[in-house]
């Protein structure tokens, strides 16, 4: 399997509790967020990595070369912020399969990534979203799917009491993504520019797992993670 991890990010929100460091490089249990993130993904079976740079790159960069000398990977620097669509683009002149799945380099979900993408193949789908159900919540945005499991709706950020919330694991088709995102400026959104515009003519998917969830995004979930993760990667 190949996965790009978009770890470009500022990580402004995590300002106060880390400094000096990007977001994906946070210290957890005295290794940067990402060792854990990369170990975990090879237990499940990823062997080629795509990285989307951008703060601090070269830090990721030096981290990489020391810590995974041997692992199979390439980065893309962004000279300029991308967006998650643009990054994601920008980064798949190294994809060599026609799937390919997305991570978040500041999030963290305990999926079984062969059942995910067993299943995102078994519905012979353009695209699948790894989600998890969450209740009293107002921090992330939620996702309607039906019985079926396809998703027709990406809903904004507001409360609700529960519902199901995009992990930011995601596989797509990547000759559709191309086709579907041809028009489009280098700048653009993955959800917005292309997910949202194409619902009716794509077929979408959501694969729902009450498994362990953790975004360090702010300060208390950071502090949780730098108690759990190492647990749970290990465990």
């Amino acid at each position: 399997m190949q996965a790009i991890i978009l770890a470009g990010g500022f990580g402004t929100r995590l300002q106060t509790a880390v400094k000096e460091v990007p977001k994906p490089l946070a210290p957890i249990f005295g290794k940067p967020f990402l060792f854990w993130l990369i170990t975990y993904l090879q237990k499940q079976g990823v062997t080629h990595f795509i990285f989307s740079l951008g703060y601090l790159s070269s830090q990721v960069e030096q981290f990489l070369t020391e810590d995974f000398p041997k692992l199979n990977y390439k980065c893309f620097v962004e000279k300029e912020p991308l967006g998650t669509g643009g990054a994601i683009k920008f980064c798949l002149s190294a994809a060599t399969q026609k799937d390919i799945l997305i991570f978040n380099g500041d999030t963290f979900f305990n999926l079984n990534l062969k059942s995910f993408v067993d299943a995102y193949h078994n519905a012979n789908a353009d695209c699948s979203i790894a989600l998890t159900p969450m209740q009293d919540f107002d921090r992330y945005g939620s996702v309607t799917i039906d019985e079926h499991n396809i998703i027709h709706q990406f809903n904004e950020k507001q409360y609700c009491k529960e519902g199901f919330i995009n992990t930011g694991i995601n596989i797509f088709n990547t000759d559709i993504f191309l086709e579907k995102t041809a028009h489009l400026q280098q700048n653009f959104s993955y959800e917005k520019d292309f997910l949202e515009p194409n619902m009716k003519s794509l077929k979408v998917t959501g694969y729902i797992a009450a498994e362990y969830f953790i975004d360090i995004g702010i300060p208390e979930d950071y502090y949780k993670a730098d108690r759990e993760l190492p647990l749970i990667v290990n465990g």
